[in-house]
């Protein structure tokens, strides 16, 4: 008896599981504060120089009489000011600026306004940024390998309580080697701590159930997250506050301990069998289910046999992906598209400053356009294929980012928050869209056998490739249209290289290296599955890639190649 044999007399689809996607979603909510929140704190409000003559006059006065200097005027320091019945002369001072006059957005007090990291200080804020992504590199890495050694519950736990620490002493820096430090710990939890949560929730839910309860669950949670992120900061008022309250919903994830149970298949993995079967016996009791003893006993004896016949075959390395020039090339271009797909997504679903209208408002917007684009991505799936929809979400994706850098370009058309937010949302459900795509898409393409190391590989490169991502921002405030240009040219390549992969969908995935050689290996650059006659043909087997993508994250290898043999 098979693990997903067992797990159905035990309860698939019942309390533990609706437990287990409350917790999922609770990571999926506290992930995307913790990861929004390094863009929060480092929101820069209109500003200017300070001038003593300046004390007792309104914003908008003060608007006015740096109105002239254009974008010049927030680091433009004035010698002297003299007021008279028909106006004001102005005097301007060739030194820099040392203090600002902020104009508070719905009066949150950010790291940059207390540090005062604007003007030619504002790169410091960009340092920290990119130090988080670095720590997510590492903390990629480590927690993966960590989760190996010690379980995933407590990779988990451990994850989130690095986002803890780092985020709660941020709180108390001071200058910029601090801030960096602190980013950078931070940042090995950006994202080790949902996907080792989402691997366990896979593993114990329903196969029938897991691609519209975790959809629907993450697809609502990430939404939500989006949404309260913002505004949670504009209540506390203060970064210092807002990144406490980050922190503290990390620290409660450490209580998961109590009431997750540790991977059943990671167990097996550790030759730990008796472990496992106590871990399905809780998952029985908590579902009210009775299982006999002899499925247990049956159960127990399959493991035994599969350890046994694991320890006579030899098993494929990451490097097995580069030996055959087929699956070289598509290991690579895999790589390749999702460093520029991720690169572009963390980009753009960050840049919420100067399109027109409060950052808390245009962060509340993109977050309403993440379950829109789950529900669209689901539609052309299902009629034009994975290839066709990734290469057409990818193309458009681009397309309305250069449609967005033209209309930055403009500088009438700078202040039209209308004509700028008609461009930036739909980019904002394109890129979404695209990055879903490319994690489904280019994880189907790699052989099952070593599957997980070659997303994690492409993980790793992702994470270092947005460590340009806050610097590519930055590029905006010295040219407006720069990042929509350079993300064009990012997507325009990415959907070019999307045609060199092959279909995955209704196709037998590959399992073996063999198999990943041969996959897709004469089909056309647009061979797209909406152009294929369907047919039920003797020769293929059409199984579902997302029920055979699961089974992978679930760990189940052995149980793949044994319904290839069979078959």
């Amino acid at each position: 008896m098979d693990f997903d044999k067992i797990l159905v007399k035990c309860g698939d689809a019942g309390r533990y599981q609706c437990l287990m996607l409350f917790l999922l979603g609770y990571v999926a909510f506290t992930s995307t504060v913790h990861y929004y929140s390094q863009n929060i704190i480092g929101f820069v409000p209109q500003h200017w120089c300070y001038h003593e003559q300046l004390d007792n006059r309104s914003l908008d006065e003060i608007a006015a009489i740096y109105a002239p200097y254009g974008k010049e005027a927030s680091c433009t320091r004035l010698e002297r000011i003299e007021f008279h019945d028909e106006g004001y002369n102005v005097t301007v001072s060739s030194r820099a600026c040392d203090r600002w006059i902020y104009k508070y957005d719905y009066g949150f007090r950010s790291m940059n306004v207390e540090l005062n990291w604007v003007c030619d200080d504002a790169y410091k804020a960009r340092i920290g940024q990119s130090l988080f992504f670095l720590g997510s590199l590492v903390g990629t890495f480590f927690f993966g390998m960590l989760g190996d050694k010690i379980g995933r519950v407590r990779a988990v736990i451990l994850a989130n309580q690095c986002g803890f620490v780092g985020d709660f002493l941020t709180t108390y820096a001071t200058n910029l080697a601090q801030f960096s430090t602190f980013r950078c710990i931070s940042g090995l939890a950006a994202t080790a701590n949902y996907y080792l949560m989402f691997i366990l929730v896979l593993e114990y839910l329903a196969p029938k159930l897991r691609n519209l309860a975790i959809s629907g669950t993450l697809g609502f949670c990430f939404c939500l997250g989006g949404l309260v992120a913002p505004w949670l900061s504009v209540l506390a008022g203060n970064w210092r506050i807002y990144l406490t309250f980050s922190a503290l919903l990390q620290l409660i994830v450490a209580l998961f301990y109590f009431v997750v149970q540790e991977s059943a298949q990671w167990l097996i993995t550790r030759n730990n069998v008796e472990g496992a079967i106590a871990r399905l016996k809780h998952i029985a009791h908590f579902n009210g289910r009775q299982v006999a003893p002899a499925d247990f006993e049956a159960f127990r004896q399959q493991c035994l046999a599969k350890a046994k016949m694991n320890n006579h075959q030899q098993k494929a390395k990451l490097f097995d992906l580069l030996r055959t020039p087929h699956l070289r090339k598509t290991s690579l271009i895999v790589i390749l598209i999702f460093m520029m797909t991720s690169l572009s997504f963390n980009t753009i679903s960050r840049n919420v400053e100067g399109l027109g209208l409060s950052p808390f408002v245009v962060f509340s917007l993109f977050a309403l356009v993440v379950p829109p684009s789950g529900i669209l991505q689901g539609l052309l799936q299902s009629r034009l294929g994975r290839k066709a929809t990734s290469f057409l979400a990818i193309l458009s994706t681009g397309l309305l980012s250069c449609a967005l850098g033209v209309t930055l370009s403009n500088e009438g058309a700078q202040n039209n928050a209308t004509l700028l937010l008609a461009f930036a949302l739909p980019t904002r459900l394109g890129i979404s869209m695209c990055y879903t795509l490319i994690s489904q898409y280019t994880s189907e393409l790699l052989p099952t056998c070593v599957r997980s190391r070659g997303m994690a590989t492409a993980h790793l490169a992702a994470a270092a490739a947005s460590f340009t991502s806050p610097y590519l921002i930055h590029l905006g405030t010295k040219f407006a249209a720069g990042p929509p240009f350079v993300l064009t040219a990012l997507l325009l390549s990415a959907a070019c290289c999307t045609l060199l992969l092959p279909e995955t969908n209704n196709r037998q995935l590959p399992i073996t290296l063999e198999d990943g050689e041969r996959f897709g290996k004469d089909e056309s650059l647009l061979s797209f599955d909406c152009w294929r006659r369907h047919k039920d043909d003797d020769d293929v087997i059409k199984k579902p890639s997302e029920e055979l993508k699961l089974n992978v994250l679930n760990g189940a290898r052995e149980a793949e190649a044994e319904t290839e043999a069979e078959v």
